[in-house]
């Protein structure tokens, strides 16, 4: 993260949380001729373009209050996406009883990889749920072992 996207996330993580939102990430960019400064969203339940309009009309405001940018730039805000990665304990508990896909970095039980549901988690290890065939397992994986977490779309 550059310099403007640590202020930026610095200044409106706390104003994206008081309006129930979480602050995921913030990207500032160059794309041909024009800047863009993206800032991604996320709750439980999901984003919606409500969302997204909501908190670009009052970050817009303060972001000019700001002026933690010089120059002309477009703000946009948006969902980072249905499979983005899980970073932290509030992605988790934001996740659980929604679709996960977890890859370790040695084999458990003879696989590496799972996706199924979020069932449970604690400080040291995760809980999913997944069908193999017909039938549907559980199994707890330690958090020191997996290599990838993020959320899935489950059909």
């Amino acid at each position: 993260m550059n310099r403007t996207e640590q202020n930026v996330m610095d200044k409106a993580q706390p104003v994206v949380e008081t309006l129930g939102y979480k602050l995921i990430e913030v990207e500032y960019v160059k794309e041909g001729p024009d800047f863009f400064l993206r800032l991604y969203l996320d709750k439980k339940g999901g984003i919606s373009l409500e969302d997204c309009a909501q908190v670009s009309e009052v970050l817009g405001e303060k972001l000019d209050e700001w002026d933690l940018i010089k120059g002309g730039y477009f703000l946009d805000v948006s969902s980072p996406g249905a499979e983005r990665p899980i970073k932290d304990d509030d992605d988790l508990e934001m996740t659980l009883d929604h679709g996960i896909y977890v890859k370790t970095y040695q084999q458990i039980a003879g696989e590496k990889e799972w996706t199924g549901v979020l069932k449970s988690y604690d400080d040291k290890s995760v809980t999913v749920e997944y069908r193999v065939k017909t039938r549907t397992k559980t199994i707890t994986i330690e958090r020191e072992k997996i290599a990838t977490i993020r959320k899935a779309v489950l059909l």
